[in-house]
């Protein structure tokens, strides 16, 4: 009976959801005649979960504007086109991929606004149940207006599921508002945790919970509070607030939450299912297309090659802490093919110049070709190229960084700011070093905050809510990025060992404002006379 019931939502979700920005003469009948039943609120949700699933599920349909921040960049050749535009600040309106990124956060805002308009008149459904799912269309709602606000700025906001081509265009602040809407009717809405699968998999919540919202709020309102809304000190207090929340309750044993040990356990196999720092995340199945994830984003020149479509960034990598947290974050060493050998070689190994692209290569996606196996990197045996690691969307880690920068840049620095921030360094650094005291300034455990942050997330661009290139634009520091890439000196990867290399993509032009946001899609601004590039 389960097996049947699965097949009818993915059905459902595949057929129906994800075509939801197709217009069609059947639409309008679905959306009278749903919710007649309990089963169609079940299958709303789990239809949702498959459009996001899908919408996060490839490069091209989340990850490419990370590419802007400092920690990643991307192949100089071969067919990166779409992504060198990010990496270069200089993203065109026909850009491809950049469509699609468009196109997926509204169909995940589609199908939200199917339940939040629609689920409250099923019947024999208590109305808690409906509050719960509608909720969680709200954060999901939420989720794609954030991304389409920090990506684009001002954008059309639909909030029924019709499409509307002459749809008015919100300007950034009233984006944020209904941001906020959004997330505080799911905090409201949303549980602490799911006892039932499939909400639940006996170790991790799959679907949205109380803890997942808070931080995701602590977060916008810190992008509230920077770039370009500047609003300043109340608002990071607010995001200090809503951060502590999760933190004491988290302490206290109400959420149950706590940091691996180890990081080299937060992006393995072992743990993909069962997390206990992941407040969010999405899960992925090797065999059930379109629900499994891409993993090989490796070296195409390598022994088993890979995506090669993103890699780190030098001058990151190189000051990036040493540790346990930096060895697990890129690979050690890049296997290369002698014969039927495998040689290794560190990341700056250039083949007597015959490598096109010379940069560190992150470690976090990538799986065994043998299921439940920690991927092996000296191995000869290929990792597949799609899998099924969990995406992590929010950590708590994250969540202590939040806090700590928030606080302090509130200029509310106590004992707690510092210990939280402290257990993020001594799990990167395997060791008790607490790094971090009160003797420091408030702009200084700011600062420490923002870098531990981004220590923690680099690379991980996909999906994640808060990747290294949001931090940057919140703070609004591309423009400085920018130059040091323009310049592009050559950097000594170790020092004293004379070996100098330099970022393979290049970047050019002067410096506006205008290169902080993408442009619309050319194919939507021909639709719709309220969007303007220039």
């Amino acid at each position: 009976m389960k097996k049947i019931l699965y097949i009818f939502i993915a059905t459902f979700a595949f057929s129906s959801c994800a075509d939801f920005l197709e217009e069609n003469p059947y639409g309008k009948q679905s959306s009278d005649k749903f919710f007649s039943q309990k089963e169609d609120l079940t299958a709303s949700l789990h239809a949702l979960y498959s459009v996001i699933a899908t919408s996060q599920g490839q490069n091209n349909y989340i990850g490419t504007n990370f590419l802007a921040g400092d920690d990643i960049s991307t192949h100089p050749a071969s067919n990166k086109q779409p992504l060198r535009e990010y990496d270069q600040y200089s993203v065109t309106d026909n850009n491809s991929w950049m469509l699609t990124l468009w196109e997926q956060r509204y169909k995940v805002i589609k199908a939200a606004n199917f339940i939040i308009n629609n689920a409250y008149r099923t019947p024999n459904v208590s109305k808690e149940e409906i509050a719960e799912t509608v909720a969680q269309a709200h954060f999901w709602r939420a989720y794609s207006l954030f991304y389409l606000v920090t990506t684009w700025g001002e954008v059309p906001v639909m909030l029924n599921e019709e499409i509307n081509y002459n749809a008015k265009v919100w300007s950034v602040e009233e984006v944020y508002s209904q941001i906020i809407s959004d997330l505080k009717i799911a905090e409201e809405g949303c549980p602490i945790t799911y006892s039932d699968a499939p909400y639940h998999n006996g170790s991790m919540n799959v679907a949205v919970s109380q803890p997942a919202v808070k931080a995701a709020m602590a977060y916008v309102y810190m992008c509230m509070a920077g770039w370009p809304l500047n609003k300043g000190t109340e608002y990071y207090a607010l995001a200090a607030d809503k951060a502590k929340e999760v933190i004491d309750l988290v302490d206290n044993g109400t959420y149950q939450y706590r940091l691996l040990d180890n990081y080299a356990d937060v992006y393995s196999v072992k743990y993909s299912q069962s997390n206990p720092e992941v407040l969010l995340g999405i899960f992925y199945h090797r065999d059930r297309t379109p629900q499994m994830i891409p993993l090989t984003d490796l070296p195409d020149d390598i022994a088993f090659g890979g995506w090669h479509d993103t890699q780190g960034e030098i001058k990151y990598w190189k000051e990036f802490p040493e540790g346990p947290r930096k060895e697990a974050t890129y690979l050690p060493k890049l296997p290369f093919k002698d014969g039927e050998n495998i040689v290794l070689h560190d990341w700056w190994y250039d083949n007597n110049g015959n490598r096109p692209s010379v940069a560190p290569v992150f470690n976090k996606s990538s799986e065994s070709a043998t299921r439940g196996e920690e991927f092996d990197f000296t191995s000869a045996i290929a990792p597949p190229q799609f899998g099924q690691k969990t995406v992590q969307v929010i950590r708590l880690s994250e969540v202590y960084c939040w806090y700590a920068e928030a606080s302090a840049r509130a200029g509310q620095v106590t004992s707690k700011t510092v210990d939280v921030l402290n257990r993020v360094r001594n799990r990167a650094d395997g060791a008790q070093t607490n790094r971090y005291s009160m003797s420091m300034t408030a702009e200084q455990i700011a600062e420490a905050a923002y870098d531990e942050h981004g220590w923690e997330m680099a690379g991980y661009y996909w999906c994640g809510f808060a990747p290294r290139a949001r931090d940057m634009f919140r703070m609004n520091r591309y423009k400085e990025h920018f130059e040091f890439r323009k310049k592009n000196d050559p950097i000594e990867v170790v020092d004293g060992s004379g070996v100098f290399r330099k970022e393979p993509v290049s970047v050019t032009g002067a410096w506006d404002d205008s290169r902080m946001y993408c442009p619309y899609p050319y194919s939507d601004t021909i639709h719709n006379p309220g969007l303007n590039n220039q």
